[in-house]
Formats: C-alpha cells, structure tokens, sequence
C-alpha cells in the first residue's frame, strides 16, 4: 500500500471522519462503520485533505484534465481545495465547478453552476466524498453533459471519491464504481477502499481501533452486502 494511502487512513480516523461502531446509513442499512467527510472543518485539516485527492488523481489520472467538479453540498469544498493542492503540488492550474441546488436567477454569475462554467473542450473529473449505490452520479452526469452544444464535446476523464465502501450497488452484486465505470464509460476510482482500511487497522494494526469485535462485525455486513 503506498504511504499516501496509510497516511490517509491514519488522517481520517484523527479527524474523526471515520467511525466505527453502530450506524444507520441513508439507505437504511445498519452499517458498522460511517465515513463523513463534513468533518473536516479546519483548515490544516481542509489543506491535508486536498493533497490527499490530488495525490490519488495524479496516480490514477496523470495530468489530462482542465476542471474539478464537485457536485453540491460536500462536492463544492472537495473541488475547491483539490484545485488548491494540485497547483501547489504539481504546479498544474485546474479550475473548479460546482451544480447549485437552486439555480440563480441574477447578477453577474446567475444560473446553475457555481464558479467555472463548464464548455465544450473541457476534459472533467468529478470529486465526490464516499458512494455506497453510486446513485449520485445519474443526477451529477447529465448536468455536466448537458453544458455541451454538440456529443462528446466535454469529457469526463473520471470520478474519484475518498472512501470506497466496496459494497453492491442496487440490482447488482457489483460494487458502485464498477458499475458507474461500466455504465458511464469512464473510470471510477477511490483514495482508498474499506480493504485498505481492515489492513491498516487491523490485519497490520494494533487491533485498537479496529478491534476483534468489529473486525467480526464487518465480516458479516461485507457477507450481506460486500460487492463481488
């Protein structure tokens, strides 16, 4: 596992981003852990996390694309400081892009987007904070297609979230970004999936904050809903 990964791991359980425990997801599953990346609330905190996405789009994307787009509300402070640590880290200027819940009716800067307005030409890749069905991606991939005057104008070269919870999505034994991949063509991907995790915590951990208890617990969540 590369050391961004680990250091990641380790950041997010500081953070208290990741849990471990007893929860009750958006779906309605009870969930032995629960990531929320709306803990990040510092700015050191906010800097780190934005080196850690740029650090993992660079491994799996190079340096092909113009925009971060962030889909409305988590999304919006996601793409912000990734295009913040992608110029200080690699020197590259990338814009960012944001959907508005509501769309603004006046002033310089109305209509449905917040910051660059996405064009034809644009090479895009969306930033996300965690996808358990994928379900997210059918509201977020017509808004940024819908930008185009003619098919195929803008690219979405991939999305990236931070967690990958490797479970299957709805109607599927498949895990969410496989099927996002297969269904929408380009590659999605994580900073770090929940194997990374159980390694870091537990198979090479201290077996403190992953214990032998949850250790056993998510071993059957991951036997009801664990992706092939």
């Amino acid at each position: 596992m590369e050391d961004y990964k680990k250091d990641f791991i380790d950041f997010m359980v500081e953070c208290e981003v990741l849990k471990f425990g007893s929860f009750t997801l958006k779906s309605g599953r009870k969930s032995p852990f629960f990531m929320n990346a709306g803990a990040y609330v510092t700015g050191s905190q906010l800097q780190k996390l934005g080196e850690f996405y740029a650090q993992a789009i660079h491994k799996n994307f190079g340096d092909d694309f113009d925009v971060f787009f962030g889909p409305a509300y988590k999304g919006i402070p996601l793409a912000v400081v990734t295009a913040i640590a992608y110029s200080k880290l690699y020197g590259k200027e990338v814009k960012y892009c944001s959907d508005r819940k509501e769309e603004k009716d006046h002033g310089a800067d109305k209509g449905s987007f917040l910051g660059y307005k996405i064009k034809d030409g644009d090479r895009v890749i969306i930033i996300e904070d965690v996808t358990t069905s994928g379900k997210s991606i059918e509201e977020t991939y017509p808004k940024i297609k819908a930008q185009e005057t003619k098919a195929g104008a803008i690219k979405i070269v991939g999305e990236i979230v931070s967690l990958d919870r490797m479970e299957k999505a709805p109607e599927t034994t498949k895990a969410a970004l496989s099927v996002i991949t297969q269904k929408y063509g380009f590659p999605a991907c994580a900073i770090v999936t929940m194997q990374d995790v159980i390694e870091r915590l537990y198979t090479n951990g201290d077996k403190k904050i992953i214990t032998d208890k949850i250790k056993a617990e998510l071993d059957e969540y991951y036997k009801q809903y664990g992706a092939e």
